[in-house]
């Protein structure tokens, strides 16, 4: 296929870690955080991180966007749609994340469905408009996720939800930010960073100047990585040369779909119909300023959180759940004590083992028996 088996191929990847090995200096470490869930488990399938040296470490950072999402805000969920006759419509992997403690041990929109919650799975945002379009008589929730690539969705279906005046839709907006989950950790400290491989499809909607400030500011460089694995080494190789000279830039290797600007019609599309939130909990990371979205006083018509009455619940993880810090990028999923025995995707007890995108999950199906 044209343009996937060329990012694949065997002998230029190990001209690459060559190159790798031979450039990265045996006085000092590289760690290496990349962002996006997806690298993650590009790194684990195609096995980047056994051709790398020795003083080369890959740190998974909180890139998932069903795993950032905090527990409390599942449970609220799952409370309003089992007290008010409503359908809940979501996306897959949020259907099994775990929720918080307080009412069910364990919970999730899943069970809650077996529970009879109406509560269905979509594929697209446009599902929820036309299962509100098909259901006139009942209130339906759009339970909106995901980091700026899935945003743009968002926007479109509030936009042809005010024109077509639907009186039984509503969203509720989880949407979060990049830029301000990064330059948390690196101001945090927690986790020494010495370079961010930066997301792929984020970066199409916000381009590469958003991270421009990050890199500035905490003095550590960022290349924008494709999510082949000739991207990732690439790229990887990109971020080895900018830590031996001291730089401190952000670079694309992703040109082939990543531009400076990146997608200026989906940007204005946001823009006009959502706006910034002052704090959202993001989950390991704590309460976060400026780092997610909500909708506007002019669609506020389509905000659940403004037309349902929603508990706002503070819930924890399960008990010896460490995804937390997982996500933070202070601990490596084989860490835990739940790891691949009473936590599996099958049965999952952390949000990292749930998600496609998950570190837990990339180590589960790739990894578990090295």
């Amino acid at each position: 296929m044209k343009y996937v088996d060329e990012f694949r191929d065997g002998l230029t990847a190990r001209l690459i870690a060559e190159q790798i090995r031979q450039e990265a200096s045996g006085q000092r470490e590289y760690r290496l955080m990349e962002f996006c869930g997806g690298h993650t488990h590009a790194i684990f399938r195609f096995g980047i991180h056994d051709l790398m040296p020795e003083n080369l470490k890959f740190i998974h950072g909180p890139g998932c966007p069903v795993c950032v999402l905090p527990a409390g805000r599942i449970e609220s969920m799952i409370r309003l749609v089992e007290q008010e006759n409503l359908i809940l419509c979501t996306y897959a992997d949020l259907m099994r994340v775990p929720a918080g403690r307080s009412t069910h041990k364990g919970d999730s929109l899943q069970k809650a469905r077996a529970r009879g919650a109406d509560i269905r799975m979509i594929y697209s945002a446009t599902d929820a408009l036309n299962i509100a379009q098909a259901n006139p008589e009942r209130q339906v929730i759009f339970f909106a996720i995901g980091f700026e690539t899935t945003t743009p969705p968002t926007a479109a279906i509030l936009k042809i939800a005010k024109a077509m005046e639907l009186k039984n839709f509503s969203v509720y907006c989880n949407h979060v930010k990049t830029p301000p989950a990064m330059a948390h950790i690196l101001a945090s400290g927690e986790a020494r960073i010495d370079g961010i491989l930066g997301p792929s499809h984020v970066s199409t909607i916000i381009g590469s100047e958003a991270y421009a400030e990050c890199c500035h500011t905490y003095h550590t460089p960022l290349v924008i990585a494709g999510f082949e694995p000739l991207d990732v080494l690439a790229s990887t190789l990109m971020l080895v040369r900018q830590i031996n000279e001291g730089r401190a830039e952000v670079e694309n290797q992703y040109t082939r779909a990543v531009s400076k600007h990146g997608n200026e019609k989906a940007c204005a599309l946001i823009t006009e119909t959502l706006e910034q939130r002052a704090l959202f909990e993001w989950r390991g990371l704590g309460e976060l300023p400026d780092s997610a979205m909500q909708i506007r006083p002019e669609y506020a018509g389509f905000d659940a959180e403004k037309r349902f009455s929603i508990d706002h619940i503070t819930a924890d993880d399960i008990k010896g759940c460490i995804c937390p810090a997982v996500l933070r990028g202070v601990s490596k999923p084989d860490a835990c004590k739940l790891f691949g025995t009473a936590c599996t995707p099958e049965d999952p007890k952390g949000a990292c083992m749930v998600s496609s995108e998950g570190a837990c999950a990339a180590y589960y199906s790739f990894g578990r028996f090295r």
